[in-house]
């Protein structure tokens, strides 16, 4: 097996609204003594992405409708969050015990819509998900491949919760440049059985071992994945998401 190696990459000033990522990252890997390789893999937390694309929302202009004013009294929670979340849902999935598990747009089943308030370096400001994350990697990779020359994959991570096991983790939002999905059905086992089955989620594995070197309160948005073979092709991250004709969880 060939060495995989992950380096944090560091040095990054604060994302600012409209900031180009790429050249940021790209800058911050020059002042290493590092370079873009054809093969590599950059994972890039939300999110940076997110400020980068003005997804920043400050709660004192979020007016609360009376359901989130419901739920967010019995639970004593804020309203204005309550709301926003609610914004950015297309169904709630659960709503007890002060948690609100819904379904976005995209169709990713999280906690809050994936809105979060660390990091925002504001009073009361939320961060949104990305839009479109597919959209967002494939347009830095798009400004790698211009700057470096390098042909990259690109991956949006966020830390996600499971729903049969604790703790959070963080998994694949956006995809440019390979298959989230390594499928090995057809292919045989030490025993020599034919496979059936077996789908790894591999874009999700890669973010879990960026996501070792992206503290929460570490200032490092982008990891250097360096040393995984994979075929470039054009997919989606949705293509993680389980179809609710197979979701027992729905």
């Amino acid at each position: 097996m060939p060495p995989l190696t992950l380096t944090a990459v560091e040095g990054l000033p604060m994302v600012q609204a409209g900031d180009d990522l790429a050249r940021l990252i790209v800058d911050a890997l020059t002042s290493m003594g590092l370079a873009l390789q054809d093969g590599d893999i950059l994972a890039v937390c939300q999110k940076v992405v997110s400020k980068a694309e003005g997804r920043v929302v400050s709660l004192s202009q979020v007016e609360p409708s009376p359901l989130a004013q419901h739920f967010a009294a019995r639970w004593d929670k804020d309203a204005r969050e309550v709301e926003l979340v609610m914004r950015q849902t297309s169904r709630i999935v659960r709503m007890d015990n002060a948690v609100l598990i819904v379904e976005t747009g995209p169709g990713w089943v999280c906690a809050n819509a994936g809105i979060d308030q660390s990091n925002s370096l504001g009073e009361d400001v939320a961060i949104l998900l990305p839009e479109d994350p597919d959209s967002s990697a494939a347009r830095i990779r798009g400004e790698l491949k211009r700057i470096t020359g390098a042909e990259v994959a690109v991956l949006i991570t966020d830390t996600f919760g499971r729903p049969w096991r604790d703790g959070l983790t963080e998994v694949c939002l956006g995809i440019a440049g390979m298959d989230p999905l390594l499928d090995l059905r057809g292919t045989r086992d030490l025993g020599g059985r034919e496979l059936h089955h077996t789908v790894i989620a591999v874009a999700d594995e890669l973010a879990s071992a960026a996501g070792l070197l992206m503290p929460k309160a570490g200032a490092v948005p982008a990891v250097l994945i360096r040393g995984y073979h994979f075929k470039p092709a054009e997919a989606s991250a949705k293509a993680l998401i389980r179809p609710a004709a197979s979701d027992l969880f729905r």
